[in-house]
């Protein structure tokens, strides 16, 4: 058996391969507890287009100062997300809290 045609095939088939592979990218949206509504439903525009390209979407609320204390708005928003992206849209990652973020993935169905 010829080895170099053996390395021809083998570097061929791994470029196949690699041609097949799905790749994806985590993209990130940041609110606010005081986003407003409009705002809001632009943000998931942008989260639904994310999700049709097949990407990953990291939704992040950020508490400034004395916004700690509206921890509860920020689920509420969290949620909203969720519900509206339902049909294209599976939680990853449930919202989790650390420090001043709340943060939750949403990957494509």
């Amino acid at each position: 058996m010829d080895y170099g045609r053996y390395k021809y095939e083998q570097t061929k088939k791994q470029q196949e391969a690699k041609k097949k592979a799905t790749t994806f990218q985590v993209k990130e949206i940041k609110l606010r507890p005081k986003t407003g509504e409009h705002d809001l439903q632009v943000k998931i525009g942008h989260i639904k287009k994310f999700l049709g390209k097949k990407d990953k979407v990291k939704v992040t609320v950020i508490f400034r100062g004395r916004e700690i204390a509206l921890v509860d708005r920020g689920r509420e928003l969290l949620g909203q997300v969720v519900e509206e992206t339902a049909e294209l849209s599976v939680v990853e990652q449930l919202p989790k809290f650390e420090g001043r973020t709340m943060m939750m993935v949403l990957s494509p169905k």
